[in-house]
């Protein structure tokens, strides 16, 4: 029996069905919305032909040179440098924090040096290692920058004050003491000319691959595959069982507007009176296209409920106890396999996702797809 399914048909389970199919593997991909490519869905507006991320932005960004050369495969990638900027009590200022946004906050023209040794003055040395996003800030920045860019807009991204929060949140951000504003360290970076649903439909259009959208997949389906790679939340797979878990979901407002609205791609808004988080102006994640009309987003996070879309796992102590819970579930499954961000409940970057599912054709490759185990990487991790 070689008919495989996959659920959901975002990055990982699009990788995962290509190069089953490849392999000579019948494939049906079962996909619950009526699009393809997940949360990294775009489309042209019919009005302005601005190409739209509808579920908020994605970069693409990388220094896997393996994942590098396969997105290039499905698309043109155009450059791109995400050069955020984040608006504080009026002023705007360069993220992440660089040299520039030291000397524009404090009115200095610090060396970088001189910066280092100014900031490591305001650090709180006592804290010897941050448990907290808050003990992780003071100790590395001290109060005033972390006042001023981290803890509001912390609060209202994930709704709790950055004491409850673990100081691997902070970690993913640079501090830098350059004037490097480019917001991602990674070799690689830039957009596709087409859009992500465009690569993703690239992927799911080969010989072996049936594709079914607005259509779920019930788990009482799975006998009838030799196995079901699932990319759909773990949780909802045991009909939540042990309790749903805990995720931030974003709310989008848009505006249609002429001209150029705000310059850049993103402008955070740090302040806490600020309802919303960012500020996104899609004609700019494609410099290399001529609007004359924009469209804006604003956004804004709340907890997740029953009918939104998942984005960010909150994965504090409570809820790693139910993954926990869940992870001895799924080993005992048959012929079942738990991928990708909501599949083993991970906060996953795009290319970490593609590298991921790269990573299950390798395996079963090597050896067989009657060896394959329920998950390729710990979720707990």
């Amino acid at each position: 029996m070689t008919r495989i399914a996959v659920v959901g048909a975002g990055f990982s389970g699009a990788v995962i069905a290509h190069e089953l199919a490849a392999d000579g593997f019948e494939v049906e991909v079962f996909e619950a919305r009526d699009h393809p490519a997940g949360n990294c869905h775009t489309e042209r507006d019919a009005d302005t032909g601005i190409l739209l991320h509808r579920y908020g932005p994605h970069i693409f960004h990388t220094s896997n040179e393996r994942v590098w050369n396969y997105v290039r495969r499905f698309d043109e990638f155009m450059p791109f440098t995400n050069r955020v900027k984040a608006v504080v009590r009026g002023r705007v200022y360069s993220m992440p924090v660089n040299l520039h946004t030291i000397n524009q906050f404090f009115g200095q023209a610090f060396s970088p040096a001189e910066a280092r040794a100014f900031l490591e003055a305001r650090a709180d040395l006592s804290i010897a290692e941050p448990r907290t996003f808050e003990e992780q800030a003071l100790r590395f920045m001290g109060r005033e920058l972390y006042e001023a860019f981290f803890r509001g807009y912390t609060q209202k991204q994930w709704g709790m004050a950055p004491s409850e929060l673990p100081a691997s949140i902070l970690r993913r951000l640079p501090l830098r003491f350059n004037y490097d504003d480019n917001y991602y360290a990674s070799t690689w970076q830039g957009m596709p000319r087409h859009g992500y649903t465009h690569i993703i439909e690239q992927l799911l259009d080969r010989p072996g691959i049936r594709v079914h959208l607005a259509t779920a997949f019930d788990r009482a389906m799975a006998g009838d595959y030799a196995r079901v790679f699932y990319s759909g939340p773990i949780d909802a797979w045991f009909g939540h069982a042990e309790g749903r878990l805990g995720y931030r979901t974003l709310d989008f407002a848009g505006e249609r507007h002429d001209g150029d609205f705000q310059g850049n791609a993103v402008i955070n808004y740090c302040d806490p009176e600020v309802p919303w988080t960012r500020i996104a102006e899609h004609k700019h994640f494609a410099p290399w296209e001529t609007h004359e009309a924009s469209w804006i987003f604003r956004e804004t996070s709340r907890l997740c409920e029953p009918g939104d879309t998942p984005y960010y796992p909150i994965r504090l102590a409570q809820e790693k106890g139910q993954l926990a819970r869940y992870i001895e579930l799924a080993r005992e499954e048959k012929q079942v396999s738990f991928v990708g961000r909501l599949g083993t409940y991970r906060y996953l970057d795009m290319h970490v996702t593609i590298a991921e599912a790269l990573a299950w054709a390798d395996r079963w490759r090597a050896d067989g797809m009657d060896q394959l185990p329920v998950f390729n990487v710990n979720p707990l991790a």
